[in-house]
């Protein structure tokens, strides 16, 4: 642990500012960071290669909480292996957010009482580039005020030629090996963005709507079907039975009159109607609903489509031109005028699917689009994890991957947009259908058209991990940096991107999957465990935050919650919390500077070191080995409690207390702690570094004279260990401890001095007799020494003069009525749980209650008669 740097230090300075004032550092360190190149990487170096891609943002979106804990821990990671001699890269780039950023220039045109029609779609489109170029990205600015150690001259695009390039290239591929298909299908429809959207962009909430059961048919031929959706009756083209269901043997296979219109519809027997639910009977869509539109295929029928893009009804009658919702109220109204409405249920509370973007009402349509068959390449993800090549962590989110991509239905890829990858495929004046690949020229000529359709944006964002590297050529980066280390992303985008990254990747690359290990995190909360959102009222700005108590602060508090898998909770107390240890760190180093802390020459042979600072060494060490095992295994919560507790517990509040009757000593002794108190000093804001970096930064370069931390020798475990010297520090802890806790329970203040004698005599604590004094506050022993306390602590004996400094029996009476007062909640308490018939009617949460308070008076009871045991009587 000697080398503390891989440069060539310069002298280090002794002297720190009083204050650390992050808004007056961060900035500047970080353009000198990216300045001199630190976070770029080179595809010719013959470094082990450590990759990570940026979860691509949206090129519309700005820096929330959640970005602020996922880049933290992507970049603690690393810049730990940067540290450790990997050619490290972190992948910047931006998504281009299909919807999101077309919704945001249509907006900007209605604002000018113009429609991205009034433009044409080559206009349009330019529209979105000049935007994107003025306004969008301003999430990248963000990254750096958070000290993201990404490599920005590799930043990536979704949309830029090199990635268009690669979105081309793939769809090609899987079209001429038959994995694309268009076909007419059920899809999700979005009225609202007019477009059509995968199943998992929707959200599935409860709303309250209405149940409407209603007669089909006349006479003896009449059968009822219930509804939450009574305007798509008009689409009806069949009612269907469970094939064995007796009630309806004998309308199976004949025609019924479908009410409101002029039409007939055939009874059909099918499987998959539920006999046992409601009437079992249900009317049948196959232009509205996808169970329909399967039922529909297997028998044969015809598909009507009633609603146009914009959910407006267009099937010939009274309802045509209204929309949809407006219809469902006319129809049955029309229905109960015909006397055909069996009953009606409102409010009914039933599950509702809302476009993720804009929250308008999903409407299931029948639409000619274009599909990935995923059968083959979600095999191929599913076996990667299965046989290891893969590893999610934590374990146990497998199952939930396994369960979606065994169980993934063809991805529809189309959407009905401008701004995005279009679809490269044209059709010619008879019916032809050519898919054009990047380097082929696109068949031109009167009637040639091209699909008017973009790409889901998810598909160029499967492309990621390969696609900012080059593919599909074959360079040095993709060479050097694919597969990617690690994922670190949300559980929640294990089905929108990483499966598809997965699918794309094997597929592309070759058998080779995108990333070894993926590492899920949890969603950012707030305080109370509640998610945010802005009708909750609880959603938090980060950068308000770092404003406030620098990004620092706020890169902790997010590490420090972090376990693997589960939401982090997040209060403005914590990050307070966070501030404070920045200022620990601060103020702690600046002493140690002013007494001679130091990391010039080699380490002194153990035989010339205290007890103190062999301890505190042998602490060090172990600590490197915890941090070091909890960031393999992605416990970054843990790798931030083992450094704040050693840091602040140890070092600071031990390490350097016990030390300071050495340095105020001088001589020989001072000298080996400023060297030991230095290399500790060096090796902790090292291990510090990737969680804290900034304080880090200006601390370490004081310190050791070294050009930065960023590029520095990450601390390695020199297995020093001195168990001896652990016990006796522990020992010392304990009697310091025990001596504080009498003079708290007995009122003394802090700084108040007691006269002691100490019998450490055949101890290990003999040695340590000067700093325990300074510590508590002792006093030697004058002549008049009356022992009106004696503590017997570890071998040890702290005799205390009390006589001056509290009144014995009055301190004796306060105690004596505290210990009444607790016998007789124990008695209570006690009496309550040995009533049989009280716990037979109370509630479990009274007992426990009861338990708690019982339990809290024994305590206070053996607390309160230790302290009078320790008096001297009155």
């Amino acid at each position: 642990m000697t080398e503390n740097a891989q440069q060539q230090p310069t002298a280090p300075s002794t002297e720190l500012p009083t204050q650390y004032a992050p808004a007056e550092v961060e900035g500047k360190l970080y353009e000198r960071w990216v300045e001199r190149g630190y976070f770029e990487a080179d595809a010719t170096s013959e470094k082990p290669p450590y990759t990570v891609v940026i979860p691509p943002p949206n090129v519309t979106g700005s820096l929330h909480l959640g970005h602020a804990f996922e880049h933290t821990l992507i970049d603690a990671l690393t810049r730990r292996k940067r540290m450790q001699g990997y050619e490290t890269l972190w992948q910047p780039g931006m998504d281009h957010a299909g919807i999101a950023t077309q919704n945001v220039v249509e907006r900007e045109l209605a604002k000018e009482g113009k429609s991205r029609h009034d433009l044409g779609r080559e206009a349009f489109v330019e529209r979105v580039w000049q935007w994107k170029a003025e306004s969008g990205g301003q999430i990248s600015g963000q990254m750096r005020r958070l000290g993201d150690g990404v490599a920005w001259s590799r930043e990536r695009f979704t949309m830029d030629e090199g990635l268009s390039q690669a979105v081309q290239t793939i769809f090609k591929r899987l079209y001429d090996d038959e994995l694309i298909y268009r076909a007419e299908r059920i899809i999700n429809w979005c009225p609202r963005c007019l477009t059509a959207i995968s199943d998992i962009e929707v959200d599935y909430q409860d709303d309250d709507g209405e149940l409407v059961s209603m007669k089909y048919g006349e006479g003896e031929e009449t059968i009822v079907v219930a509804t939450t959706r009574a305007e798509t009756m008009l689409g009806d083209t069949a009612v269907a039975v469970h094939p064995e269901d007796e009630r309806y043997k004998n309308l199976v296979g004949k025609r019924i009159k479908l009410p409101l219109t002029d039409r007939s519809i055939p009874v059909v027997a099918d499987e998959h109607v539920d006999p046992e639910f409601g009437t079992g009977a249900v009317k049948v869509t196959p232009a509205h609903d996808p169970n329909d539109f399967e039922i529909g295929r297997r028998h044969d029928l015809p598909s009507l489509t009633v609603m146009d893009e914009h959910a407006v009804i267009t099937a010939h009658g009274p309802f045509q031109g209204l929309d949809r919702l407006e219809a469902r109220s006319a129809i049955v109204a029309a229905l109960r005028a015909e006397g055909r409405i069996v009953a009606e249920k409102r409010p009914y509370v039933h599950s509702v699917g809302h476009c993720s973007r804009c929250r308008t009402t999903i409407e299931p349509r029948l639409s000619m689009q274009w599909w990935v068959k995923v059968g083959p390449l979600a095999k191929a993800a599913g076996d990667a994890v299965r046989d290891g090549r893969v590893k999610i962590h934590p374990q146990e989110m497998e199952k939930r991957y396994f369960d979606w991509v065994d169980n993934l239905h063809d991805w529809c890829i189309s959407r009905q947009l401008w701004w995005g990858h279009r679809i490269p495929v044209w059709y010619g004046p008879n019916g032809e259908v050519v898919c054009v690949g990047p380097d082929e020229e696109p068949p031109s000529g009167e009637g040639w058209r091209q699909d008017s359709d973009v790409l889901d944006t998810w598909f160029s964002s499967g492309l990621w991990p390969f696609s900012t590297l080059g593919w599909p050529e074959q360079t040095g980066s993709l060479a050097k940096f694919y597969p990617n280390s690690v994922l670190v992303t949300g559980y929640d985008l294990l089905f929108f991107w990483i499966a598809r990254m997965m699918m794309f990747g094997l597929y592309a690359m070759d058998g080779a999957p995108p990333f070894r290990t993926i590492a899920l995190h949890g969603m950012v909360r707030d305080q109370n465990g509640k998610k945010m959102s802005k009708s909750f009222g609880n959603v938090i700005n980060p950068l308000d935050w770092m404003d406030k108590y620098g990004s620092d602060a706020l890169r902790f508090t997010l590490a420090r919650g972090a376990n693997p898998g589960v939401d982090v909770p997040i209060g403005e107390d914590w990050v307070q919390g966070s501030r404070n240890f920045a200022n620990k760190i601060w103020n702690a180093t600046r002493f140690a500077l002013m007494n001679g802390a130091t990391v010039q020459g080699p380490l002194p042979d153990a035989s010339e070191m205290s007890s103190t600072d062999r301890w505190i060494l042998s602490r060090l060490n172990s600590v490197v080995a915890e941090v070091d095992a909890h960031y393999e295994d992605y416990q970054f919560a843990k790798v931030s409690d083992a450094l704040f507790h050693f840091a602040w517990d140890e070092v600071f509040d031990w390490y350097v207390e016990l030390s300071k009757t050495t340095f105020q000593a001088g001589g020989e002794a001072a000298k080996v702690s400023g060297r030991v108190l230095g290399e500790v000093l060096d090796v902790t804001l090292r291990l510090l570094h990737p969680i804290v970096p900034f304080v880090t930064e200006t601390l370490w370069t004081t310190i050791t004279g070294g050009e930065s931390v960023v590029i520095a020798q990450w601390p390695e475990d020199s297995g020093f260990r001195d168990a001896a010297a652990e016990r006796e520090i522990e020992t010392l802890q304990q009697v310091i401890t025990e001596v504080r806790r009498f003079r708290a329970d007995q009122g003394l203040q802090p700084g108040q001095r007691v006269p002691a004698r100490l019998t450490l005599d055949g101890t290990a604590l003999a040695p340590h007799e000067a700093a325990i004094r300074q510590l508590l506050r002792l006093t030697p022993q004058g002549e008049s020494f009356t022992a009106t306390a004696t503590l017997p602590v570890s071998g040890a004996e702290v005799a205390l003069d009390l006589s001056g400094t509290i009144d014995v029996a009055a301190e004796r009476k306060r105690l004596a009525k505290d210990l009444a007062g607790a016998e007789k909640e124990k008695a209570q308490a006690t009496a309550k749980l040995g009533n049989e018939a009280f716990l037979a009617k109370a509630p479990e949460p009274v007992v426990d209650k009861i338990r708690g308070r019982l339990a809290k008076a024994e305590e206070d009871i053996t607390r309160l008669r230790a302290q009078l045991d320790k008096l001297p009587q009155a």
